[in-house]
């Protein structure tokens, strides 16, 4: 593991982007912090640069503006829950003209060790815009080819396994399923 760590925290540190499992899917993952790392993924999935992407954090504290919330929905017994909250201070290449913005808290021991060393990630699905996601890191490959500076293979994805669910915490505390 050791190595991968490795691996994956020099690609993303040097603007790097990097295909990893995700606590559900295989992802293709950039440093929010970093705009180019950041359209290297969009360029990479072909992916509408109107759409955003769900951003990974280590915790419901990341995000002090939203901890309560973020914290509510990210509970063990909750599935993985990408929670869509009102945006406060992010920056304008992850709202993509919006006034809103995704965030779900990592449950994969590795990737969060990853995302506590380098800071919070994008991590839209492994897959260019209308196909579907990658389920095994060959897969991803073949998808991305050199575009990816950094492959981390964590086995086939069951067929079973979907996507997070997706919910919208709106500024009255309603909720709203956007994927379930």
């Amino acid at each position: 593991m050791n190595d991968a760590f490795t691996e994956i925290t020099d690609a993303l540190v040097n603007k790097g982007i990097a295909v990893v499992r995700t606590d559900t899917i295989y992802g293709i993952i950039a440093l929010a912090s970093r705009q180019r790392a950041v359209e290297k993924v969009y360029a990479a999935k072909r992916r509408d640069p109107s759409k955003q992407c769900i951003i990974l954090i280590p915790g419901s504290g990341s995000v002090r503006e939203h901890s309560a919330t973020i914290a509510k929905y990210s509970a063990p017994d909750q599935p993985p829950t990408s929670i869509i909250v009102p945006a406060t201070n992010e920056h304008e290449w992850l709202l993509r003209g919006g006034n809103t913005i995704a965030y779900r808290v990592v449950r994969d021991e590795f990737l969060k060790k990853v995302v506590q060393a380098v800071g919070p990630v994008i991590a839209p699905s492994a897959n260019p815009e209308g196909l579907p996601p990658a389920r095994t890191i060959e897969e991803a490959k073949a998808y991305f080819g050199d575009m990816v500076d950094a492959y981390i293979d964590g086995g086939e994805v069951p067929t079973d396994v979907q996507a997070s669910r997706i919910i919208e915490v709106h500024p009255d505390g309603s909720v709203t399923v956007i994927r379930s």
